[in-house]
C-alpha cells in the first residue's frame, strides 16, 4: 500500500481505524418530522387526497435526507491526524525556535539552528508528546522533552553526514550543516545539541512534574542513545559495510539500535513525564521498538525506490556504500511484507488504552508504515 508524501496520507490511514460504525437499527432512526396542512371541511374531498398525498411525499422525502445525514455523520473520521500533526508540529516549532535564541559565539548558534531549524515532520517529538496525552499527561509537561529528543536526532543527523561518516551533502532538500559551516563547526554543533539536551529537560520540564519521573527521563534517554543504544547501532553499522557476511541478525541489532532506540525513548520519555505506571511504560516502549524497527525498513525501501528529489536527502547511498539494508537481504516485497507486520504488532499494543487519546499513535504507526520520504 502506498499514498502521497503529504498530510492527507495521515488523515487517509488514521480514519481507516476511526470510523463509527453504522447502526442500522430502526429504534436508533430519529423521529420522522410531520408536516401538517390546514385542511378543513370546505375543500373537496379530491382535493384533500391530493394535499395527503403531497403530504406523504414530503415526509418520505425528509425521512431519506434524515438518514443521509445521519449515515454521512457516522461515515466522518472522529479523528483528523492532518490537524493533529500541523498542530503539534506548530507547537514544537515554536518551542525549538524558543530554545536556542541567537546569543555569542553567534556562529556555533547559527549552526545549531541551521539543522534544528531546517523542518522535517517532527515525528519523534510528536510522539514524546502523544504518549504523554495517552497516560494522562498534558503537552506542557513533555515538551522540553520532545524538544530534546528532536536536538539529539538532529545531532545525529549532523554527525550522520560528516565526510568521516557517511558524507552526505544534502540533507531535508537543503546543504548539510558541514557544507554550509564547515567540518570543525558542524561537529561542535552536534556536542551543543547534544549537552543542550539534557540541561532543557533538568531545567524546562514543568514543577507538576515529579523531580523522580524528570531523573528517571534523563537517565532513559543517556541510555537509548549510548554505548548501547544509538551508538552501539552506528559502530556496528559502520563496521558492516562491505561485509558479505552480515545477515538479518546483525541488520536488526544496527536498525533497533541506530534508529529504533531514540524513538523508543521519545515514546517513553513521554510516558514517564505524562504519570504512566511501570505497566504503561512499558508496553509503549514495545509499542515504540516495533515502530522503530519499522521506520528503518520502511528508509531501506525507499532508499532504493525513490529519487533524491522526492527524499530531500541523496538516495541510493546505501548501495552505493555497499551497506547491508532489508531489501538487499529480503527483497523489497518481502520487506514491504515485514513492514506491514511491525505495525501489526505495534498497535496490538495500544489495545486497552483509551482508543480516543491512543488515535495519534495509532495514526502514526500508520503514517511511519507508508510515508513516501
Amino acid at each position: 500500500m502506498s499514498c502521497s508524501v503529504y498530510l492527507g496520507c495521515w488523515v487517509h490511514t488514521s480514519s481507516v481505524f476511526f470510523a463509527r460504525s453504522r447502526s442500522k437499527s430502526k429504534s436508533l432512526t430519529p423521529p420522522l418530522k410531520t408536516l401538517s396542512f390546514p385542511i378543513n371541511s370546505s375543500i373537496p374531498p379530491r382535493q384533500r387526497r391530493r394535499i395527503a398525498t403531497v403530504s406523504a411525499v414530503l415526509t418520505r422525502e425528509d425521512k431519506e435526507s434524515s438518514s443521509l445525514d445521519e449515515e454521512e455523520s457516522n461515515t466522518k473520521p472522529t479523528f483528523d491526524f492532518k490537524s493533529y500533526m500541523v498542530q503539534k508540529a506548530i507547537s514544537v516549532n515554536q518551542a525549538l525556535d524558543a530554545s536556542v535564541p541567537l546569543k555569542e559565539p553567534a556562529k556555533i548558534h547559527e549552526s545549531m539552528r541551521y539543522s534544528l531549524l531546517a523542518g522535517g515532520k517532527r515525528v519523534r517529538p510528536v510522539l514524546c508528546l502523544a504518549a504523554c496525552e495517552l497516560v494522562g499527561g498534558n503537552e506542557s509537561m513533555a515538551m522540553p522533552a520532545a524538544c530534546a529528543v528532536e536536538m539529539i536526532h538532529t545531532m545525529s543527523l549532523i554527525h550522520d553526514d560528516l565526510p568521516c561518516m557517511d558524507n552526505d551533502d544534502l540533507r531535508r532538500g537543503k546543504p548539510t550543516n558541514h557544507i554550509v559551516y564547515g567540518e570543525s563547526i558542524a561537529v561542535l554543533a552536534g556536542d551543543a545539541l547534544l549537552a543542550f539536551a539534557f540541561e532543557h529537560i533538568a531545567v524546562a520540564t514543568p514543577t507538576n512534574v515529579h523531580p523522580s519521573r524528570i531523573v528517571r527521563a534523563i537517565g532513559e534517554l543517556a541510555k537509548v542513545i549510548g554505548g548501547e543504544g544509538l551508538v552501539a547501532g552506528q559502530v556496528v553499522d559502520i563496521s558492516s559495510e562491505g561485509n558479505s557476511e552480515v545477515g538479518l541478525k546483525e541488520l536488526e541489532f544496527i536498525h533497533v539500535h541506530k534508529t529504533a532506540k531514540l524513538l523508543e525513548g521519545s515514546v517513553v520519555l513521554g510516558a514517564i513525564l505524562g504519570g504512566g505506571s511501570d505497566d504503561e511504560v512499558e508496553r509503549l516502549r514495545r509499542y515504540a521498538r516495533d515502530i522503530g524497527l519499522l521506520f528503518q525498513v520502511v528508509d531501506d525501501i525507499l532508499d532504493v525506490t525513490k529519487s533524491s528529489q522526492e527524499l530531500g536527502k541523496t538516495a541510493g547511498k546505501d548501495l552505493v556504500a555497499d551497506k547491508v539494508t532489508y531489501p538487499k537481504l529480503m527483497g523489497i516485497e518481502k520487506s514491504r511484507e515485514f513492514a506491514e507486520k511491525l505495525n501489526e504488532e505495534a498497535k496490538e499494543q495500544l489495545v486497552g488504552f483509551d482508543p480516543v487519546k491512543a488515535a495519534p499513535l495509532i495514526a502514526l504507526a500508520n503514517y511511519i508504515a507508508y510515508r513516501q520520504n
